[in-house]
């Protein structure tokens, strides 16, 4: 769209039961922001829209794993995600949540729309039952081995490993989430929207019109999806967590989640315009508005089919302009999982690099998964900190600030000499504002580096330090400088929010509307005064992302645990420790609670060698008259301790219980005291 009045940009809603990770950050909140930002500097009226998704079924999994309710999950969840937004300085003018009274007005007004229209179906089906827990099973409560890449705990509608979209009949062995036992199919009635019955209109709409624009990795699965041929697809759902279908005849049937999860957007528009004074139609149902997706490539087939197919049914909104999705990010060559908690959780980086937001930022826009998949790794990350921001842009920065203040005490001095640098700066703006515009932030980010390494080079040429030069080539020299530095400060803005904010603050400048960039170059009047400058960047040391990757090597030891409740591993010990230790089989004898001590039980054990004592925390696992009698195994070679001033004379041998109590670890068969254990 050429030259729209306004613009309406949402991003994803995260489902809110866990926190968000570095690949959630690539694939669409980074790039949105760094989108809306540049769209606001060119002064254009911008509604930023975002916020959690609170009735999908990962909620309610997640909350009957902990033994609580949907409700804690998402206000637990809704809190940490909004304020992680923040802390990294996503601008949106407002995130909202789908467990608002208004959105859940607005997503049954929207199907009663469609349902007296007659744009519903409504079918009778078999769908999976689990008959242990008495649930219809949502296809997330659906996990089998995926019949693409036989991942072995794929989901009923897709699988996190390949990407693949699948059904719940699809799956190898499936099993329900809630129970374990095997699904059974039973008749329940639902409503559909025939998505069959606009494939012309999404043939026209998206392979025509949009042939040219959208991305072709979004373009790709779309067409994809359309050549198979459209099927009618369940629009309500049989649960008890979400919008309730507003039908006399819909007891205990919810909307299904990408029903009411774009409705979402609307939403938080309303929200969003009540609380400003503004009328939010306009950003919804004026075709002189560009509305634009911003989601990760699982999320295409719901932005691009389904949701404008409903907007088409409705009648009264806009269609989206464009669905710029990115591809998955992957983690040190593996794909972000966060049942295996891999991942890079935003809140606990923001937590382990305090005032380094944009160096995330920075790393992930540099690596934008744009057309496919790409990867993060924690030695990229700090070679991209130490070489390219503090090499490179911090570098320039210093160094220009260094010398403005030491030879014109921080004025900005005349121009006297011409170079042709000054003359590049406005190519540069508006290089990197044709990049955004086509949603290509990698390359915006590249253009935008470029300019840091033109200062650089322009430095290294003219050497404004060297004694030869004339006092009034310097002042060029350096007025050249300032001037690439201060368009540097006012560029980084979309990219490195806090950054800019420490950089304009140096160069005592506000920022400038774009447009006005576009057209100047030079932005720094002489006898501009500047303040004392800042360190913006500081080098990241081997040891900071040794313990990130130890981190993910914690995390990557305990998905290879059959049991991922045990004990960690304790340090190695040698061939020779172990032949030291003798363990014999004992029986106790005596059996008495120590004084004072709650947890401590004193015992008489006869070990096959002598009798001996023995003082042991067991207290809470066993009764003195049950111990009694009872056969053990006693290391019977560690050294004497006294315990609550009773000399210790060995330990017996026992195992957790996944219950916390304790249990002995003895011979399957009776056998006489002092028996070796091997």
């Amino acid at each position: 769209m050429n030259n729209p009045k306004r613009y309406t940009v949402t991003t994803a809603l995260p489902y809110a039961n866990g926190p968000i990770h570095i690949g959630h950050l690539a694939g669409v909140y980074v790039p949105a922001d760094i989108y809306v930002r540049y769209l606001r500097r060119k002064g254009m009226d911008v509604a930023f829209i975002g916020g959690s998704d609170e009735h999908g079924i990962p909620i309610t999994i997640r909350a009957k794993k902990e033994g609580t309710t949907p409700q804690a999950i998402v206000d637990r969840y809704h809190s940490l995600i909004k304020e992680t937004m923040k802390r990294l300085g996503i601008s949106y003018d407002h995130y909202s949540r789908t467990s608002n009274p208004i959105h859940h007005k607005n997503s049954a007004d929207f199907f009663l729309n469609l349902y007296n229209k007659g744009k519903f179906t409504e079918e009778v089906s078999e769908q999976f039952y689990d008959p242990e827990a008495k649930e219809f099973l949502a296809d997330r409560y659906i996990i089998g081995e995926c019949p693409v890449c036989h991942f072995m705990n794929a989901y009923g509608d897709q699988c996190e490993n390949c990407g693949s979209t699948l059904s719940p009949a699809e799956l190898i062995n499936p099993h329900s989430a809630l129970s374990g036992s095997t699904p059974i199919l039973k008749e329940t009635k639902n409503w559909y929207l025939p998505l069959n019955e606009y494939e012309d209109f999404l043939k026209e709409w998206i392979l025509e019109d949009h042939k040219d624009d959208w991305k072709p990795n979004v373009y790709g699965q779309v067409k994809s999806w359309i050549d198979d041929g459209l099927k009618p697809r369940a629009m309500t759902r049989d649960l008890n967590w979400g919008v309730k279908v507003p039908l006399p005849d819909a007891e205990g049937k919810v909307l299904y989640v990408w029903f009411d999860a774009p409705i979402g957007y609307i939403s938080a528009t309303q929200e969003w315009a009540q609380e400003v004074g503004k009328d939010w139609k306009p950003y919804w149902q004026d075709e002189d508005t560009k509305l634009v997706h911003f989601i990760g490539k699982d999320n295409i087939v719901f932005h691009c089919i389904i949701f404008p197919c409903m907007l088409r049914a409705h009648g009264d909104y806009i269609l989206p302009d464009n669905v710029p999705a990115n591809e998955f990010m992957n983690l040190e060559n593996d794909k972000i999982s966060t049942s295996r908690n891999w991942a890079v959780w935003a809140h606990e980086y923001l937590d382990d690099f305090p005032g380094q937001q944009d160096v995330l930022r920075y790393v992930l826009a540099a690596n934008l998964p744009e057309n496919k998949d790409n990867n993060f790794t924690w030695k990229d990350f700090q070679t991209k900190n130490n070489s390219e921001l503090v090499g490179i842009l911090g570098n320039f920065i210093n160094r220009v600030m260094v010398l403005s203040h030491k030879y014109y005490d921080g004025k900005v001095p005349e121009k006297t000499v011409e170079f042709d640098e000054l003359n590049q700066l406005k190519d540069f703006a508006k290089n990197i504002g044709a990049y955004l515009e086509k949603y290509e932030f990698r390359n915006a980010l590249h253009e935008y580096m470029n300019l840091a390494r033109l200062g650089n080079q322009f430095l290294q040429i003219q050497e404004p330090w060297k004694k030869q030069h004339k006092p009034e080539e310097v002042k060029g020299i350096m007025y050249a400088a300032v001037q690439i530095a201060g368009m540097l400060a006012q560029l980084s803005e979309p990219f490195l929010p806090f950054t800019a904010e420490k950089l304009n603050k140096m160069f005592n400048m506000e920022l400038k509307d774009w447009n006005e960039l576009e057209n100047i170059s030079e932005i720094l009047p002489a006898g501009h005064k500047l303040n004392e400058a800042e360190l913006i960047f500081s080098k990241i040391e081997d040891e900071t992302i040794d313990a990130q990757i130890q981190k993910l090597q914690n995390t990557k030891t305990k998905n290879q645990m059959t049991n991922p409740n045990a004990e960690a591993q304790r340090d190695e010990i040698s061939f020779d420790d172990f032949t030291k230790i003798d363990m014999r089989t004992g029986t106790i004898l005596e059996a008495e609670k120590v004084e004072n001590a709650d947890k401590l039980i004193k015992m008489k054990v006869d070990t096959g060698l002598d009798v001996r004592t023995i003082v042991s925390g067991i207290a809470q696992s066993f009764t003195t008259e049950e111990l009694i009698g009872k056969q053990v195994t006693v290391l019977v070679n560690l050294a004497p301790r006294k315990i609550k001033g009773i000399v210790s004379q060995g330990m017996l041998l026992l195992a957790d219980k996944e219950d916390g109590k304790l249990t002995f670890v003895v011979p399957e068969e009776k056998t006489s005291n002092g028996q070796g254990i091997r």
